[in-house]
């Protein structure tokens, strides 16, 4: 099946977290499975962010196909606030006995560890990789009768306004939020930043008007696009969407050095035993090479990604280095 956004558009995450093909062994789940007697009762799929949102969307994709493999069900449970750092820090401070995960993003995995003067968790020590489940771009967007068309005209905008410009988020760290910031910072412009617990509530600000603009992932957007409510001005990743090819980069529109993936990874509380982890990755991995999966995750506009637990940590740590510069330069720093 043709994916309907760009391969290359993963490039740089899929080479800085080494993931290649990955194959499954059924013998080897099998041994993991009788070897640790798991699992006999739900497993629960912790989303730090509401309803509607891509980590919410996909999970439930997953969790749909994942059930029956492990023979019990998956329950998907949200726990939104703090700009997803609630739900993934209850995670973090859960039992590691297999039963309960987090679907978390950019921000609480990564971002936050540099951006919080004081996190109540440590995703680096006190929890574990499973998978990195996928990725999607950010599209920025304004109301189509803004009467602004596209990414310079947001910035010439905000220039000739100051002070009368606000942004909506999917919370504080979260990619909504960092990659505005930096384009401030790159712009020499100023706008008040809003968040909200999910990425449909971000986009209902901007139709209420009570933002003027967000970058936000396209799940959300691209509805309101096609109802003719909003008007897109830039993706965030380095190469356009080959499901959206007329919808320019950042790049393109003239902002070369800004471009960012919006990404979700499937952790475990750090004591969860290694049988565990490797059979629940390997169940993905399953899951997300499945097509009615990469069918239900495309038409979201995610591309589902994989690999192994050692790749997500790898690229967590590449995420770290890239991004703590780009914080640090924004000067942001939250209690």
């Amino acid at each position: 099946m043709k994916t309907l956004l760009s391969r290359r558009l993963f490039t740089t995450a899929l080479a800085a977290a080494g993931l290649a093909s990955f194959s499954l062994n059924a013998g080897a789940q099998q041994a993991a499975a009788s070897s640790s007697g798991w699992p006999n009762k739900p497993v629960r799929i912790v989303v730090p962010y509401g309803p509607g949102s891509s980590p919410d969307v996909a999970a439930r994709i997953v969790a749909e196909r994942l059930s029956p493999r492990l023979g019990q069900p998956v329950v998907v449970e949200n726990r939104p606030g703090a700009g997803g750092n609630n739900g993934t820090g209850a995670v973090a401070k859960s039992p590691g006995d297999g039963y309960t995960y987090v679907i978390s993003t950019n921000g609480p995995l990564v971002y936050n560890t540099v951006l919080y003067k004081n996190l109540p968790y440590n995703p680096f020590t006190e929890l574990k990789p499973v998978v990195l489940a996928g990725g999607q771009a950010n599209v920025c967007t304004v109301r189509s009768d803004s009467g602004i068309n596209d990414l310079r005209g947001l910035v010439g905008a905000m220039k000739q306004n100051p002070g009368k410009f606000n942004f909506s988020s999917t919370g504080v760290g979260s990619l909504s939020h960092l990659g505005i910031e930096l384009l401030k910072v790159k712009t020499d412009t100023y706008a008040v930043h809003i968040p909200y617990a999910s990425s449909p509530l971000a986009v209902l600000a901007i139709l209420q008007g009570d933002v003027q603009f967000a970058c936000v992932p396209a799940v959300a957007v691209l509805p309101q696009v096609k109802a003719g409510k909003l008007r897109t001005l830039a993706v965030s990743t380095a190469k356009r969407s080959a499901l959206t090819p007329d919808i320019p980069t950042m790049k393109e529109a003239g902002l070369p050095e800004i471009e960012n993936l919006a990404w979700m990874a499937i952790m475990a509380p750090a004591s969860t035993p290694d049988d565990i982890v490797r059979r629940m990755n390997q169940e993905i991995n399953a899951v997300l090479a499945m097509p009615e999966t990469k069918e239900k995750m495309h038409a979201q506009y995610m591309e589902p990604i994989g690999g192994s637990p050692q790749d997500l940590a790898r690229f967590m740590q590449q995420e770290l280095r890239t991004m703590t510069p780009v914080i640090k330069r924004t000067g942001i720093k939250m209690e």
